[in-house]
């Protein structure tokens, strides 16, 4: 998972499928999509923008010490949407 050059729907979903197999972080995962997101110079496709959003604020929680907003299970249905939409 790099860090130069617009990152493509593969590196997006590579991020997806890393936090849902807890490779990576929440937190690490919403700091790289946000850093993107904000980027008001890119052009994006309809389904990494749509990931993109997600991947934003996936490390979201009612307060502090609570279950995410969004638990593992939502984060792999995402995932797996993801893939369908690709698959179109």
């Amino acid at each position: 998972m790099s860090g130069g050059d617009q990152p493509d729907v593969d590196e997006i979903e590579a991020w997806f499928s890393a936090v849902a197999e807890g490779r990576v972080s929440r937190d690490a995962a919403d700091r790289w999509a946000g850093r993107w997101y904000a980027a008001d110079d890119l052009d994006w496709d309809e389904t990494s923008l749509w990931a993109l959003r997600l991947l934003c604020g996936i490390d979201l929680r009612r307060g502090p010490g609570e279950p995410y907003l969004h638990d593992g299970e939502q984060v792999r249905e995402w995932l797996d949407e993801l893939r369908r939409r690709r698959s179109r």
